[in-house]
């Protein structure tokens, strides 16, 4: 911690003294060497600060499950670790393969990235990004993937508030080209809204809930899943996303 603070006092020091010239013309030695200092000081910030870590190999659910929530936790509180995004890592990554420990099945909205959401780095999250977060045999052939050939132990259905696909379901407007074909896979959850009594005001986000259950019980009948959930080597889990706190809320 001292060297730091004795970088940036020398930093103000050399700073003053050059100021102090008045009128004199700065060398422009004088500025290279505060350039080089100021540079030099804020690598070492950089460095002490705390870098984001995990077991490398995680095959418990619960472990897993844990490490989002404790990630989402520091988004929120606005105290995301730094990232190791070096070249040394990168290549350790094309070396040994990846193992992420979750597989993110969330909406492709620019406002909601789950490694930045979740607070992960590169090779923690196997992210599978859809409009309505919704699931169709590519998108679950990706997730039977990651579970059966990466050995990942937990899958994340990711919905969120004020979803566009979602809301253009419950509107029932006018669609174009093929963006049809996503919204016939929300419109069950939005009847199923509709029947169960959810007024106008909160139709919308019952209708998220209900197609993010949707979505999970669409993978829980992969056979492939399945037979890792009777192991209790997977989990699968629905979630809602609020777009300005930030915070999640685990849907059954």
């Amino acid at each position: 911690m001292r060297k730091p603070l004795n970088l940036l006092s020398c930093f103000f020091f050399m700073l003053a003294l050059i100021l102090s010239g008045c009128d004199r013309e700065i060398s422009p030695t004088a500025v290279e060497q505060l350039t080089e200092l100021e540079n030099t000081a804020a690598k070492e910030a950089l460095a002490a600060a705390p870098v984001y870590k995990r077991t490398e190999i995680i095959s418990s659910p619960n472990e897993a499950k844990q490490l989002l929530l404790d990630g989402n936790e520091r988004f929120t509180a606005g105290k995301p670790l730094s990232k190791d995004l070096s070249f040394a890592r990168r290549s350790e990554l094309r070396k040994n393969g990846q193992h992420p420990f979750a597989v993110i099945l969330s909406c492709s909205d620019s406002r909601v990235p789950p490694e930045l959401l979740f607070d992960q780095a590169l090779g923690d999250l196997f992210v599978i990004r859809i409009a309505g977060n919704v699931v169709t045999p590519v998108e679950l052939g990706s997730v039977e993937y990651a579970v059966e050939h990466l050995n990942t132990p937990l899958v994340v259905v990711l919905g969120h508030e004020e979803c566009g696909a979602v809301t253009a379901a419950v509107q029932n407007g006018e669609t174009h080209g093929s963006i049809t074909a996503i919204l016939d896979k929300i419109k069950p959850a939005v009847d199923r809204a509709t029947a169960m009594g959810a007024g106008e005001s909160d139709l919308i986000e019952k209708s998220a809930e209900l197609n993010v259950q949707n979505t999970k019980m669409e993978i829980l009948k992969s056979p492939i899943i399945d037979e890792r959930l009777k192991a209790n080597q997977v989990s699968v889990l629905g979630i809602m996303y609020d777009l300005d706190e930030g915070v999640l809320k685990l849907i059954d």
